[in-house]
């Protein structure tokens, strides 16, 4: 299978040698420069990663993130030539799945690029593997039972009470098994929201499904902390 790739740059001389360089290792590539460019090319094709610059004529790398990610579950790497950490955490609060600096090497960015897109594809294999449980609305996972229509959780047959905000979480969640979700997008997903609501919003409420569902919530099995991306459901394991 060839992935394709769209590389968002508008620097001519680092677009040119990116799009060649994964030309050469198979991959379908296409270029654009500027973020109304990258709408035009995700009309026009099945686009599986975006490698985004930061820094673009016109638009903001972060904020195309959000726009992206807000739209569907595409690969997103940011390539930037900036340094600053709070960039980096920012990006992938926005959504972004993986972050390199300039100057990168580019063997180091192919595996990030073949790894991402291996999860991606892991992702909806197992989203397809699972039609059954999903088409009548309910999730089994070890011996768990969740019915979202009825918005009833079970551990073994005993009935577990969830607050109107715990249960839209795990519906976020256990709808994207094996896929890590940032905070942001989290908060996006849920209708639950407080005074001045921030992405420890979400830190609260896993907490507290932690304490409800796990074996042993400092060890977490379900609910898996993806550090400086965000959460992960792996109750499907």
């Amino acid at each position: 299978m060839s992935y394709h790739v769209l590389v968002v740059e508008d620097d001519v001389v680092t677009r040119t040698k990116l799009a060649g360089y994964f030309q050469n290792e198979g991959y379908t590539v296409s270029e654009a420069e500027s973020g109304d460019e990258m709408r035009d090319m995700l009309k026009q094709h099945s686009i599986d990663l975006v490698m985004l610059d930061i820094n673009l004529p016109g638009s903001d790398g972060l904020m195309l993130t959000r726009e992206l990610r807000s739209q569907s579950d595409i690969g997103i790497i940011l390539v930037t030539g900036r340094t600053d950490s709070i960039d980096k955490i920012v990006g992938l609060e926005m959504g972004a799945d993986d972050y390199v600096t300039k100057p990168f090497e580019l063997r180091e960015l192919l595996v990030r690029v073949k790894n991402l897109l291996w999860r991606i594809s892991n992702a909806r294999n197992a989203s397809v593997q699972q039609p059954q449980e999903h088409n009548d609305n309910i999730v089994r996972f070890a011996e768990w039972t969740f019915d979202i229509q009825r918005r009833a959780l079970s551990r073994n047959g005993e009935p577990v009470k969830l607050t109107k905000a715990e249960y839209e979480l795990l519906v976020a969640l256990s709808s994207h098994p094996n896929q890590v979700l940032s905070r942001e997008r989290i908060l996006n997903m849920i209708s639950h929201r407080v005074d001045a609501p921030n992405d420890r919003t979400i830190d609260v409420l896993i907490r507290r499904m932690r304490a409800k569902m796990e074996f042993d919530p400092k060890n977490p099995q379900i609910f898996v902390t993806v550090h400086g991306e965000g959460y992960m459901f792996a109750g499907d394991a």
